[in-house]
């Protein structure tokens, strides 16, 4: 499942001409594009999908959505260690995910 998930913009810089973000999720710490949202500045939050940077998010909105999707356990499955996931299915998720 591939979710949009709420993150913390960290810090900003230009990467061969195209705007970066190191962008926090609740402790998982990613790099996302910011080619949508180019004036996202270190603070603010974003909704972040496939790892660019869609829409602005306010502070409250960003930590409720990570929180429901810590209590549902969706933020492991989004960001959790893939090979880590197979060994406990026995590699199925791993076999659906590489044959998508």
């Amino acid at each position: 499942m591939c979710l949009a998930v709420p993150g913390r913009v960290l810090g900003v810089e230009e990467r061969d001409g195209t705007r970066m973000a190191t962008v926090d999720f609740g402790g998982v710490v990613k790099e996302v594009c910011l080619e949508y949202l180019p004036d996202l500045e270190v603070g603010e939050y974003a909704i972040v999908h496939v790892g660019f940077a869609l829409q602005r998010l306010d502070e409250e909105s960003a930590r409720r959505t990570l929180e429901l999707f810590e209590n549902l356990g969706m933020l492991q499955e989004e960001f959790g260690d893939p090979w880590e996931q197979a060994a406990q299915t026995g590699g199925d998720d791993l076999a659906r995910e590489v044959r998508r």
